[in-house]
């Protein structure tokens, strides 16, 4: 078993790359995963790939999921639209995906037992959120009480650390954390309907508070947006 090993749950994003940059800043060895669950494009996937190859970690696995099949939400169903322009409505958005962080979790979690890990970064974050019960500190109090009591490796005195660094943030404050160790923003995709070439459409909610983000930093923000 060793301790300089971490999973880290890497989805393309600017949350994402964050963990990723404070994981080898901390002087561990990274096995990067993403998932292809059914989201409506794969400009995120490969964001990801660009992160996982600059910042040299042991591997990075893609795994299939075939979330979409459920449906539920708008990054998975087409017949289900992306809000815009900040109308989200009342509740949790339908941007949510039913399960998914506990699906991911639950994935990293046989990732780190497999590979030795002993603790998995996730960029859930509960101040500039949007509404997602599954990024709060209670759900992540709740899976890590589940890890330690559901996996070999805990019962044989080797915890898996759920490290969620970003949590209580703000966009703003991550985005300086990053800056800091040097995170290139512009390798990221945040939005819910980038298109092929990484492009945001700059009206969803993902990309209101990435763009709130920058400004919020005192930051040029580096992302490239759709024209029209």
């Amino acid at each position: 078993m060793s301790a300089d090993k971490a999973v880290v749950l890497l989805s393309g994003g600017m949350d994402s790359a964050t963990c990723l940059a404070m994981a080898k800043a901390a002087g561990l060895e990274c096995h990067a995963l993403s998932f292809r669950y059914g989201q409506s494009h794969d400009a995120e996937l490969n964001a990801a790939a660009a992160l996982a190859a600059q910042y040299r970690v042991i591997d990075h696995r893609v795994l299939q999921l075939d979330l979409g099949s459920l449906g539920g939400s708008a990054l998975t169903d087409t017949s289900i639209p992306v809000p815009e322009n900040g109308d989200t409505g009342d509740g949790i958005p339908v941007t949510y995906v039913p399960a998914r962080n506990t699906v991911f979790l639950a994935h990293a979690l046989a990732l780190a037992e497999v590979t030795g890990a002993r603790s998995i970064y996730a960029g859930v974050n509960a101040v500039d959120y949007s509404g997602y019960p599954d990024c709060r500190p209670e759900y992540i109090a709740a899976f890590q009480a589940l890890a330690d009591l559901a996996t070999k490796q805990s019962i044989e005195g080797e915890r898996v650390e759920i490290r969620t660094p970003l949590i209580s943030l703000s966009k703003a404050e991550i985005i300086c954390a990053g800056v800091e160790l040097g995170v290139d923003y512009a390798l990221t995709v945040s939005c819910y309907q980038a298109d092929e070439q990484g492009r945001a459409c700059g009206r969803c909610d993902a990309c209101r508070l990435r763009r709130e983000g920058f400004a919020g930093a005192g930051i040029a923000d580096p992302t490239r947006y759709q024209q029209g």
